[in-house]
């Protein structure tokens, strides 16, 4: 052996787990979005979230990965510590998969099918339908494909390169001491196994290299015994890790893994080892395999999940102890960086936080404009409060969407990820405006101001409109639908026309004596707020639209729809013009 063998090793180490991630991630930027629907259901059933847990980590190929997720969901609130227990145990078990297709890597016969079947060849043959489908699909959708077939390609590849690289080391005297330790000393083989996973932060890869070394037949099963139970238990450390800073709950979810892993490694170990010393386990001076590792790894998981699934209460409760209630009460982070990972969820979150941002604008215009007619002190409180949580939201959402912007995305998920950005400083706006007619209504109240009953009914009819359009701009911006977001301008463009002629009412009021010129700064006011919600709502429409084409130029666009007014337009703003008509007041 010499410093060659050590880079080729190294170069192949880098190689597995770069497969390993990538795969991983293209995997979930292709179905990673359905995960936020999906998994808080599934998991209010203890059985159903061990299920739904071992079915996507199967898929992500990595526990670490999804535990941190679960962590996240738990940390925003999105799941509670109770459901996420079955998913943790379910996610031990769902990371065993990707073991059985590393063992494929190294032939398993001589014959031509074993070595079909092996990365010999399979691995060729993905990585050129990869690579095909990468540089010459049209659809992002197979170009995905393509790039989960290459990164598979590299992962096998890299699981070669290491069993290849391993047999350096497996003819060098202090190399068979150390696993023969191992082997010897239990604890010892467990603390390395630990460490291994803790280093590469997976048990899968960990166990990937303890297999690529299995290739070599240097490993003896009595050394990949306790390796396997240390793997388990070390890539609980990089999700402590990820938990810190994060609630209680969040928190106690990391500890029930931790806690599944120790408790099952010492059950199971303790029971093993006795046996052994009973009865005399001759597969043990035996070497391993790497279907064999396989498989230890999949009992190992599997057996302790039999045991303690109908414990969860059990696990839940030592979380509790472990990680008691703080004097404060538990608080959710409506914008979890750890979901950044996981950029396809992080776009889902983001939407969903936007999306209260903007019922929450909605709710403030309301309470405003009620109290225009009514003044309630307690209602303008919850307004000034309203306004000061949607700059809230408006501050995290932009730093969160910024970071956001920076990770691989899909399609979709960018254009999504360019219409948060580009509209949640218009609900800003709306919930300042909200703020100002509230200001205003204190005026009304403090200086009793009475409008005629002709300028009242004019504004009834102008909050109406605005309600409808604020209705409509939100509606299709939780949607995502263009056809509704075209509803928007038609109804803006006949707010204008109402503010223009409740202006020129208030002229003819004010020179026939109904209305004074204090009131006419109020009504000014008034109207200011209202036309300017209206335009913002008029933004969040156009970014809709235009976005997903890949432009976004406000006023060409308006300029545009306002010259060319297709059918649906004329339609549309007719039947808006009719319902948020004027009459006047000897009409009425």
């Amino acid at each position: 052996m010499d410093i060659f063998d050590v880079c080729a090793l190294a170069g192949a180490l880098a190689l597995f787990l770069f497969g390993m991630d990538g795969l991983g991630k293209a995997i979930e930027r292709q179905a990673g979005s359905r995960m936020q629907a999906l998994l808080p259901r599934a998991a209010s059933d203890p059985f159903k979230g061990f299920l739904m847990g071992a079915a996507l980590t199967a898929a992500l190929q990595s526990s670490g990965r999804f535990i941190t997720m679960v962590v996240s969901f738990v940390n925003s609130g999105l799941m509670g510590l109770h459901n996420a227990v079955g998913v943790v145990l379910g996610s031990n078990v769902g990371t065993t998969a990707t073991a059985w297709v590393l063992g494929l890597a190294v032939p398993q016969g001589e014959g031509f099918w074993a070595r079909l079947c092996s990365a010999e060849g399979l691995v060729p043959l993905l990585a050129f339908a990869g690579i095909v489908l990468h540089l010459y699909a049209r659809s992002e959708k197979r170009q995905g494909a393509g790039a989960i077939l290459l990164y598979f390609s590299v992962l096998m590849a890299g699981m070669r390169a290491m069993a290849a690289a391993l047999t350096a080391f497996a003819g060098e005297a202090w190399f068979a001491r150390a696993l023969g330790a191992a082997a010897a000393h239990p604890l010892l083989g467990l603390v390395a196994g630990m460490a291994v996973a803790a280093a590469v932060r997976s048990s899968t890869a960990a166990v990937g290299i303890l297999q690529a070394l299995a290739a070599t037949g240097a490993l003896g099963a009595g050394t990949a015994v306790p390796m396997v139970l240390g793997m388990n238990i070390g890539m609980c450390i990089p999700v402590l890790a990820a938990s810190a800073g994060a609630n209680q709950n969040a928190r106690r979810t990391a500890a029930v893994h931790l806690y599944f892993n120790l408790i099952g490694a010492a059950l199971l170990g303790a029971g093993f080892y006795a046996l052994n010393a009973a009865l005399g386990f001759g597969f043990l001076q035996a070497a391993a395999t790497p279907l064999g590792v396989a498989g230890l790894h999949t009992a190992f998981n599997l057996i302790a999940a039999m045991l303690l699934l109908p414990c969860t209460g059990l696990l839940e409760r030592l979380a509790l102890r472990t990680i008691p209630d703080g004097a404060q009460p538990e608080r959710f982070q409506l914008l979890d960086a750890r979901l950044l990972e996981q950029p396809a969820l992080a776009v889902r979150r983001a939407q969903s936080v936007a999306g209260a941002m903007a019922t929450l604008c909605r709710e403030s215009m309301l309470r405003a404009m009620s109290l225009t007619h009514r003044w309630d002190e307690a209602l303008a409180a919850q307004v000034q409060s309203d306004e000061a949580r949607i700059d809230a939201y408006e501050d995290r959402l932009g730093s969160y969407l910024v970071a956001l912007s920076g990770r691989a995305l899909s399609s979709a998920d960018g254009r999504a990820t360019s219409i948060l950005l580009h509209t949640i400083g218009d609900f800003e706006r709306i919930g300042d405006h909200a703020m100002n007619l509230a200001k205003t209504a204190r005026e009304i109240h403090e200086k009793r101001i009475a409008f005629s009953p002709a300028a009242q009914h004019e504004l009834r009819v102008l909050e109406r409109a605005v309600q409808d359009l604020i209705d409509r701009a939100i509606a299709a911006f939780e949607s995502g639908d263009a056809a509704q977001a075209a509803r928007v301008e038609p109804l803006e463009q006949v707010v204008d026309e109402l503010v223009r002629e409740m202006k020129d009412r208030h002229v003819e009021r004010l020179q026939s004596g109904g209305c004074t010129i204090e009131m006419g700064f109020i009504w000014q006011d008034l109207l200011t707020d209202y036309e300017r919600a209206a335009d913002h709502c008029s933004n969040i429409a156009v970014a809709m639209i235009e976005l997903p084409h890949g432009t976004f130029d406000t006023h060409a666009y308006l300029g545009r729809v306002k010259e060319e007014k297709d059918a649906a337009y004329r339609t549309q703003e007719q039947a808006d013009r009719k319902r948020y008509a004027l009459e006047r007041e000897d009409a009425r």
